[in-house]
């Protein structure tokens, strides 16, 4: 089964990855991209690139013909599928084999056989591998649900019986929560699996969420490589994975492994796969589900253990036995990794396209690793997943792995566009986190609650001062005012604050006047990769920061304590547009595709009923009514594409005869 080219049907942070371990072991890459990649890093790191369609998923990635047709046309003889996409999808598995190529992953058959989640928990229960409580029947009604539902007890779990990444899944508190859930799940799997059947599964409430990596060659061995913690997760979606678990002893790991083990052998598997499981407030684990594929998260098993997981997939694609027995096997340290996202968690984790501004992956400290598919100018568009890069630390411990992911966080900064990078800076910091006490519903319910994690950071008194001084220094506003004007006063905003400070010539800088109080600021030279240096008060400081024109004037992207906060100045005078939200016009929060439209034209609405959803970046977001009143327009469609601010629904008051 040998091979010497392989063609990459992914795009990202995973495709360059996949990447890097092939050419380190002799192999040529073929990269695919859509038209809205065609300058992205993936495409220019590859050997060879083809377009294989429109932006769209399912016209580009997830089109099986168009994959196999570059295959053909540039002579790849493999297939990496990366994660996501057609990662799990047997029929890509098949047709690959039928093309003459190696999938470089499990059979056909093992993907079906793990696919069906419902499927694979009847032959996990058959191996004697623990499940938890839930229904896996064929009466997919709403009524048979409902009935099963309440025989099982609530909270509840309503789950796509296809697919994965915490898609088509909805939780049920109550019983009157069953038929929402049953509706959204559903029409989330039809989208994006082509796959509407659900299964019902009791909520183990407090769990822990762990995972086994397992691996398996054609010669009849197979191992576990210890268990990865993915318990710091929002909406269903990991954000922090780390390895090992901070709460699994060594009897729970050999537990666990001997289980994910047995998973694999029951349906013949063969390569990295892995078996995931909750995990009670006993310690006793359940199994939840099998990714036949790699994980985003495989890095830091690959740091503790000192392996390449993509080399060891490559090696069992082509026929060689595993490397290692199960004896051989070392770990050391800890790893932790976090997902960057172009997502705002303090807007409910709202996905965020934009234009690259700043990202320097060259400030990196020793034993940080960067997965990334970005570069600086690119453009992070609507149609993909939002995790943009990860970055992983190997440490002697789990508090030196979490204080040393945090400085790179810090030091690595995403500038142009929201991100979650602050944020996953102060979840590591967070006591719960520390101490490992986080179950999978805890950032939800922090969320809800309003806890200061999921609240917006403010400037600090000095970003302003310096916000002021560099725009002054080096964005003009001196230069726009007669040369004799000395002193004047600058009007700042960031977000929804505005202050007033006095900028004054000073020597070789300023001075800079806030609250009576007066500070001296100079711009020192600038240090390599990007970074500024100032003397503020005098202390020098080192800054990550950009200025940008738009049309009202400069702009500022400073870098404050993980944060990046923007600043302009602004007209002293109040603008009657500022803040004004017109209850009437429905606009789309992000661009996306619209998903669903639930009103026509001439409908009665009432004050927050549910209008569209514009779905981006595997989030669907619904667009609301503001006041009661009628449909007078609508102005997409569903599948239309929408950009961010597009009016999208307009409505029309209702008279006092209408309203009453």
């Amino acid at each position: 089964m040998s091979f010497s080219k392989i063609l990459i049907a992914n795009r990202g942070e995973i495709a360059c990855r996949v990447m890097r371990s092939a050419r380190r072991l002799g192999y040529r890459c073929v990269a695919v991209y859509s038209e809205a990649d065609a300058g992205a890093l993936h495409v220019r790191e590859a050997d060879e690139a083809v377009c294989i369609g429109p932006a769209p998923a399912a016209q580009s990635y997830l089109n099986i013909a168009a994959l196999l047709a570059a295959a053909r046309a540039t002579g790849a003889d493999a297939v990496h599928p990366g994660y996501g996409f057609l990662s799990e999808r047997a029929d890509f598995a098949q047709a690959c084999l039928d093309a003459g190529l190696v999938f470089i992953g499990p059979s056909a058959a093992s993907i079906e056989a793990m696919g069906n989640k419902a499927d694979a928990k009847r032959r996990m229960r058959a191996a004697g591998v623990p499940c938890a409580p839930g229904y896996l029947g064929e009466q997919q009604d709403e009524a048979s649900l409902l009935r099963e539902a309440q025989a099982l007890g609530f909270p509840l779990l309503v789950k796509a019986v296809a697919g994965g990444g915490g898609r088509g899944m909805r939780l049920a508190l109550q019983a009157e929560d069953l038929g929402p859930a049953i509706t959204a799940a559903r029409r989330e799997a039809e989208s994006a699996f082509g796959d509407g059947r659900l299964m019902l599964e009791r909520l183990i409430e407090g769990g822990r969420h762990i995972e086994v990596q397992i691996f398996a060659d054609r010669h009849g061995q197979a191992l576990h490589l210890g268990e990865r913690d993915c318990t710091a997760q929002r909406r269903r979606q990991k954000v922090i994975e780390e390895a090992p678990s901070p709460i699994v002893s060594p009897a729970m790991r050999e537990a666990m492994g001997r289980d994910a083990v047995a998973a694999a052998l029951a349906v013949g598997y063969v390569g990295a796969g892995t078996v995931e499981f909750i995990v009670d407030a006993e310690l006793k684990h359940f199994f939840l589900e099998m990714n036949t594929r790699l994980q985003v998260e495989h890095p830091v098993t690959e740091a503790i253990t000192g392996l390449d997981l993509v080399e060891w997939q490559l090696r069992v694609a082509a026929g060689e036995r595993l490397p290692l027995t199960q004896a051989q096997l070392q770990f050391s340290g800890h790893a932790i990794e976090a997902r960057l996202y172009a997502e705002d968690p303090y807007e409910g984790f709202a996905p965020q396209t934009g234009r690259i501004l700043a990202w320097a992956p060259l400030r990196l400290a020793p034993g940080v690793r960067l997965d990334a598919g970005i570069q600086e100018g690119d453009e992070v568009s609507p149609f993909y997943d939002a995790m943009v890069a990860k970055l992983i630390v190997h440490g002697r411990d789990r508090d030196d792995a979490r204080r040393r992911l945090c400085a790179a966080l810090e030091d690595l900064p995403l500038l142009g566009l929201r991100n979650n990078g602050r944020f996953l800076r102060d979840l590591l910091r967070h006591p719960d986190f520390a101490q490992a006490r986080m179950n999978t519903g805890s950032l939800d319910a922090w969320a809800q609650a309003g806890a200061p994690l999921l609240q917006r950071p403010a400037p600090a008194p000095c970003d302003w001062l310096l916000a002021a001084g560099l725009l002054a220094l080096a964005a003009g506003p001196m230069r726009q005012r007669p040369l004799s004007l000395q002193a004047f006063s600058m009007h700042l905003q960031a977000g929804t604050e505005r202050r007033t400070l006095r900028v004054a010539a000073s020597g070789a800088g300023l001075s800079i006047t806030a609250e009576g109080h007066t500070h001296p600021l100079e711009l020192l030279p600038d240090l390599a990769d990007g970074w500024t240096r100032v003397r503020l008060d005098g202390v020098q400081r080192r800054l990550i920061c950009r200025l940008t024109e738009s049309p009202q004037g400069p702009v500022l992207h400073l870098v404050s304590d993980a944060a990046c906060h923007v600043f302009s100045e602004v007209s002293p005078y109040p603008s009657s547009a500022e803040g004004d939200r017109d209850p009437l016009r429905a606009r789309s929060p992000v661009a996306g595709l619209v998903a669903q439209v639930l009103v026509q034209v001439g409908d009665l609405v009432q004050e927050g009923q549910a209008l569209l959803s514009v779905e981006a970046m595997k989030m669907e977001m619904w667009l609301t009514a503001g006041a009661a009143a009628r449909v007078k327009a609508l102005h997409a469609a569903p599948q239309a594409a929408v950009a961010a601010g597009d009016l999208l629904v307009e409505l029309q008051s209702l008279d006092e005869k209408e309203s009453s």
